[in-house]
Formats: structure tokens, sequence, C-alpha cells
């Protein structure tokens, strides 16, 4: 599913690159900073799998997150909102034996939720188009100097949060929702000194 190196902007890193202070060492950790953080998405699938990852980070590193991200994809048949939805009581009890995953109740029946809050939304509108709209459809580039200035949340995620909340959707507070912006490049920030930096302020 990851298309990252058709994207813009991604030079590889050179050995001992700097990076954002809040990448650590570990390689798969350095792999999705330099190649999908802050790097914009617009595919609505994909858009739909990182909102539903983000949220089940709340209350944990997203490396634990990113590390079960394959088991996932596998249990959810590639994010398919359509499996999703239609999951039965049993089989999300079966979820919860699954040691891929985070084995959270509420986070588990929160997936089909909001699978099932994505499904009515599509009815009506496009998903990805309507996400993107809370940036003004393009992505925000920010200048920050290190990470001590980059906001957990902002108005813009805060009307994202309130809006999905409104459409049935949970596990997307504001400051969820402004981890999915930074995820998806609606807005990118990585730090000035960050080699990314140079990269995506050209795309």
């Amino acid at each position: 599913m990851d298309s990252a190196q058709n994207k813009p902007g991604l030079e590889g890193a050179a050995t001992g690159a700097p990076r954002c202070g809040w990448c650590s060492d570990d390689p798969v950790y350095q792999h999705y900073h330099d190649t999908e953080w802050g790097v914009p998405e617009y595919d609505a699938q994909r858009l739909f799998e990182k909102l539903l990852l983000d949220g089940f980070q709340a209350g944990l590193s997203w490396i634990t997150v990113l590390k079960k991200r394959e088991r996932y994809r596998q249990v959810y048949r590639g994010f398919d909102p359509h499996f999703m939805a239609q999951q039965s009581d049993e089989a999300l009890l079966a979820l919860l034996e699954d040691p891929g995953i985070i084995r959270n109740r509420l986070k588990v029946k929160g997936a089909r939720q909001n699978a099932q809050a994505w499904l009515r939304m599509a009815e009506v509108t496009d998903p990805g188009e309507w996400l993107w709209s809370f940036v003004g459809g393009a992505p925000r580039i920010n200048h920050f100097a290190d990470l001590g200035e980059v906001p957990v949340m902002t108005e813009q995620a805060q009307a994202m949060s309130k809006a999905l909340k409104q459409a049935g959707f949970t596990f997307v507070g504001p400051t969820i929702c402004y981890a999915f912006m930074q995820a998806t490049g609606m807005v990118m920030d990585h730090t000035r000194d960050c080699f990314r930096y140079a990269q995506l302020t050209r795309v």
C-alpha cells in the first residue's frame, strides 16, 4: 500500500543526516520519518488507514503502532472500510486475542464504528477532499526551528475533531487529528534542522 517512493521530494537520507527530534534511531521509525511523515497524501483509502492508526496510538507511542501496521493491514484486509463496517461482535472478540494488534476493546470496537462513519460520509462527499478542506485543500508549510515550537494541536485540528465526532467517529480528539494532519502532509512540520525540511518545502 505504500507508494512513498513515487512521491515528490523523497531523496534518500545521507548517512548521519539530521532528522526531527522525535525520530529515534530505530530503522522502522527512521524509514517512516524519511519517506512518509509530512508527505502530502490525497488517496482516500490511505487517509482512512492513517486516521485509524493515529486513533490506535492514543495513550501509546507511535512506534508501537507503526510496528503493528502490517498486521493491522492483514486483519482489516488493507483497511477496507466495507469489510470493517460489517464485522460481527464475534469477529471483534477474536481480534482481541490477536497479539499482532493493540488489544484494546474500545479501539477495536471504535475501528468498526469509524468504518461505518466513513462509509456514510462517502455517500455524500469525497472523504479525502473533505479532510483536506480543513487546511484549505493544500499543505500548510511550517518553518519551525526545533521540536519545542511544534504545536500538539491547532484551530484546524480542533475543527476537524469536532466535525469528525459529529459525523460519528471516535478516537478523533484534536491532538489525534493534528498528528494525522502531520502524518499525511496536510501540515509540514519537519523542523528546519531536519534533512527532509529542505526537500518538502520544494514540493
